[in-house]
């Protein structure tokens, strides 16, 4: 068993390689297949806010310490 990555043989090498892409493709699947999809068809209606009572906002830059 190898226990450096510098000393380790080509297999060795390869079998990391193989594992990491194998792993990366399937954190990318599931990225993929996990994705927000409705039900309608990808059709987006406009949600409407209405604003409320007007609110005043006031500063006057000074700090204030208690």
């Amino acid at each position: 068993m190898n226990h450096s990555i510098y000393s380790a043989d080509r297999t060795t090498h390869l079998k990391i390689v193989v594992v990491a892409l194998v792993a990366g493709i399937l954190v990318a699947g599931l990225g993929i297949s996990t994705r927000v999809t409705s039900s309608d068809d990808g059709v987006q209606t406009a949600r409407v806010m209405k604003a409320g009572k007007p609110v005043a906002v006031t500063s006057s830059g000074a700090s204030l310490v208690r």
